[in-house]
């Protein structure tokens, strides 16, 4: 069994040592390449200052490397007793390079080495999650655009309220999607700060070179202050939960919609037969289930937030123990996530759409907006008109006119597609991935 790196003369009870470590063996291991790359960062820049030779360099650099392939093929594992990732490289790098490798740790601390992990792997969970939204946009407003003159009734209160289209449904969360990028973005620009260099917490009296680090790593900037460094552990997961929560409540709301629209009572969509399930006694049933579990999956990340509130929001800044807790929630909800987005985005693109719905007249009166406002552009004035119309119905004889003349900006024949997809790509354009994937292959070369 590996000994820890910080063990001195005293064994730690061996339940205690449970305990602490918890689960961060198994959530560590999707840290495993961030933990290599900082630490190819963070020792160029110890050679940088001479605290490593060039000769020592090369070999940790070699050696790192292959660290790194292991991790990609799937042969690296953090072995019992290591701890943690951290530990685990420097086990590997001490037994197969010898005292080289116990010089790697020199001007850090695991403190920041787990703060830069996470912002690494979050780095990279982040891009996947923005290329998945902008895949369920596209597909949306393809969806949109292709039927969007197919009227569907609109709803106030679940009562018939007045027209609407697909046109607008499907559009209407593709719009939504795109401010949620604006969160996500947000997210990204406080993620994308390097906390290198702030060790404990209280920076090092090694002469770092922590704009280099910043440099290597693809970072838009620091944590310049190394208190505020720390203090973001836990506050950068918050704000990208919250990211991902906002993303989670379209998703929601749109699997809600599918379910409702999807029952017999409604009939307004169709899924493929293939996409639903079936129940155990009623043979006629096909059940919406990947919508449902959709629906129940992203309520859950919506709660994410509270949770690591509830864990932080009691620390005075300085490390805490308390803070690994976060992974056992954090890591876990961007797997759930992508794979919501992309079940979410193969229902749209296969779902079958009723383009029939308004032959039922039970939807008739949702026309009574349109005659009110026909005959107040003749110069009856409204609540005249308003008051005809509602006694016709009233009485049984209200005649829909089922010609809907909307054209302003955002409605039914003015959807101002071209305008949500200018402002969706614009977003995209500012998280500027390409600058990260550049620096993390030439840190690699």
């Amino acid at each position: 069994m590996a000994a820890k790196i910080w063990t001195k003369t005293t064994d730690v009870d061996k339940r205690v040592d449970q305990f602490t470590v918890g689960r961060d063996r198994e959530l560590d291991m999707f840290l495993a390449s961030y933990d290599v790359l900082g630490s190819m960062a963070h020792i160029r820049m110890l050679a940088s200052v001479g605290l490593l030779g060039q000769d020592e360099l090369q070999l940790l650099l070699k050696e790192l490397k292959n660290i790194y392939h292991e991790v990609s093929a799937g042969s690296f594992s953090i072995e019992e007793g290591a701890e943690d990732i951290h530990s685990q490289v420097e086990l590997l790098l001490t037994r197969r390079l010898g005292d080289i490798g116990k010089k790697i740790h020199s001007g850090r601390s695991r403190n920041d080495q787990v703060l830069l992990d996470l912002k690494l792997y979050t780095r990279a969970e982040l891009m996947e999650i923005v290329d998945l939204v902008n895949q369920l946009i596209e597909t949306l407003m393809k969806q949109s655009n292709q039927y969007k003159h197919v009227l569907l009734p609109g709803y106030t209160h679940l009562q018939v309220a007045m027209p609407s289209s697909f046109g607008l449904w499907f559009g209407a969360y593709a719009e939504s999607l795109v401010d949620d990028l604006q969160l996500l973005l947000s997210a990204w620009k406080i993620t994308n700060r390097n906390p290198l260099g702030s060790a404990a917490g209280y920076g090092s009296s090694f002469p770092l070179d922590r704009q280099m680090t910043t440099e290597l790593l693809g970072f838009d900037s620091m944590n310049y202050n190394v208190v505020y460094a720390q203090m973001g552990r836990g506050k950068m997961e918050r704000i990208v939960a919250n990211a991902l929560a906002s993303v989670a409540a379209t998703l929601s709301k749109l699997a809600y919609d599918a379910c409702l629209y999807n029952s017999q009572n409604f009939g307004f969509i169709r899924l493929p037969e293939e996409f639903t399930t079936g129940s155990s006694i009623m043979p006629h049933k096909k059940n919406p289930d990947v919508f449902e579990l959709t629906r129940a999956k992203c309520n859950k990340i919506q709660a994410i937030p509270q949770q690591i509130t509830l864990i932080t929001n009691n620390l005075p800044s300085g490390y805490f123990r308390d803070l690994q807790i976060i992974k056992e929630l954090f890591i876990p909800t961007f797997s759930e996530l992508k794979d919501c987005l992309q079940m979410t985005e193969l229902m749209m693109s296969k779902v079958q759409i009723n383009e029939n719905i308004l032959d039922d007249p039970k939807y008739d009166a949702m026309f009574s907006v349109e005659t009110v406002n026909k005959l107040t552009l003749g110069g009856m004035p409204f609540r005249d008109a308003y008051k005809q119309v509602g006694l016709a119905i009233e009485a049984g004889i209200f005649i829909p006119d089922k010609e809907v003349r909307h054209t302003h900006a955002g409605s039914i024949g003015n959807l101002c597609n071209d305008e949500i997809v200018a402002y969706k790509n614009d977003l995209i354009k500012q998280f500027n991935f390409e600058k990260v994937k550049q620096s993390l292959k030439r840190l690699l070369s």
